[in-house]
């Protein structure tokens, strides 16, 4: 289908309706007087009904003219969005960075930056893809990602520090470690203990106290905060995600010489400088959000 109309044509009323009269839109989009009433005079003509009147010194829209334009206006606004897309990707922004997380990380530390970063960019797509254990590590040998937020050091990849999480030895206030005033490891081993798989590809990778005789092991800590809900076992959870719970049922355990222990997270750019600006610019925003925790 042929359209009897253009964009321009369109644009031309909007500023009209916007600037109250045809030589203020004239001025305003650089054209003569004459082409806006030429442009208006043939919009008219195609749809076969009047869309401007004069009242005084001022060019109004009719009723129906109104109506139309309402319409065309998110066309003109999708248009306008193309061209500043366009200009964007000439200037080498990236259509989409992927972000890889460790599970460890407290999400609001990237949503809350990625939030700013957005705002100030409409072209660039966001893939946020959770990792653990072998796969953190595997995305950023592969370069995988633009932006990695990884726990330990990987060789030969600069990193900046983040953050830090707390880990904690958590069961319902049902289970029966939890009357305990101390626990000792020969306690953890005859109760089911909840971990998180490795997400990798090898599937190999275990980190932390793995002797229970019996393990339930799930996805994320979202799966097992849930397990331990359910009275399935104790696990080890980071303290933001047990804050996030308000759960008064949930119990810390006190653990012989193991009650918590620190995972330091930190920033790596896994293309180092094949990067492009817009991970560039994410990765500064989320530098700068860690004094700002």
């Amino acid at each position: 289908m042929r359209l009897k109309t253009t964009l321009d044509q369109w644009l031309t009323l909007s500023e009209i309706d916007k600037a109250g009269s045809i030589q203020a839109a004239a001025t305003a989009l650089n054209k003569s007087h004459t082409t806006l009433i030429y442009a208006i005079k043939k919009l008219e003509n195609q749809l076969g009904l009047p869309v401007l009147k004069v009242e005084g010194r001022r060019a109004v829209l009719t009723d129906d003219g109104k109506s139309l334009l309402r319409r065309a206006q998110s066309m003109i606004e999708q248009a306008q969005a193309l061209e500043e897309i366009s200009i964007q990707l000439a200037q080498g922004v990236e259509s989409e960075i992927i972000i890889a997380i460790d599970h460890l990380c407290d999400r609001k530390w990237l949503y809350e930056p990625l939030a700013a970063f957005l705002e100030g960019n409409s072209t660039t797509s966001v893939k946020v893809i959770e990792t653990s254990l072998s796969k953190t590590s595997n995305m950023v040998e592969q370069e995988s990602a633009d932006i990695s937020i990884i726990t330990l050091p990987i060789t030969n990849y600069p990193c900046e520090s983040f953050g830090t999480v707390n880990m904690l030895p958590v069961v319902m206030k049902s289970h029966p470690l939890a009357s305990k005033p101390e626990v000792c490891l020969a306690d953890l081993a005859v109760n089911k203990q909840i971990v998180i798989r490795d997400l990798g590809e090898s599937l190999t990778k275990d980190v932390g106290w793995l002797k229970s005789n019996q393990r339930i092991t799930v996805d994320n800590f979202d799966h097992a905060l849930q397990a331990v809900k359910h009275g399935l076992g104790y696990c080890r959870i980071p303290e933001h995600i047990i804050k996030s719970q308000n759960e008064s049922d949930l119990v810390t355990l006190n653990v012989e010489r193991s009650n918590r222990y620190h995972v330091p997270l930190h920033l790596t750019l896994p293309k180092a400088d094949k990067t492009g600006s817009a991970a560039n610019c994410l990765y500064s925003l989320l530098l700068a959000s860690v004094s700002e925790r």
